[in-house]
């Protein structure tokens, strides 16, 4: 996979752009970020906010190693497998994004 193509599969599902990166917010704070994808020249990391504010690398992959699985839906070897709850995270900021358009609400991204 390519950058690009990463950059689609996170925006079709829930993620948003905030200050160039692909990431999750928070339900409770929709302004802030809580899970990104940081984009290096060979690679890209999958990297959690911690309580403290500090982000932490979960996991990361080459980009022509990365795959996505036809069963779930996800890329592999970033770590994604590993954060409970990931998916409800998914699927809470991408049915904000979908109500937010039903609604005429700002769309954020």
């Amino acid at each position: 996979m390519t950058k690009e193509d990463i950059t689609a599969w996170a925006l079709a599902n829930g993620w948003q752009i905030l200050g160039s990166t692909p990431c999750l917010t928070k339900p409770s704070a929709p302004k802030e970020a809580i899970v990104r994808l940081v984009f290096k020249t060979t690679v890209v990391n999958l990297e959690v906010k911690k309580p403290a504010g500090k982000w932490e690398k979960m996991g990361g992959e080459a980009y022509n190693k990365i795959e996505i699985d036809p069963e779930t839906d996800m890329p592999s070897g970033l770590g994604l497998e590993m954060m409970p709850g990931f998916r409800m995270l998914m699927r809470d900021n991408k049915d904000k994004q979908v109500f937010a358009a039903m609604t005429g609400g700002p769309k954020r991204g």
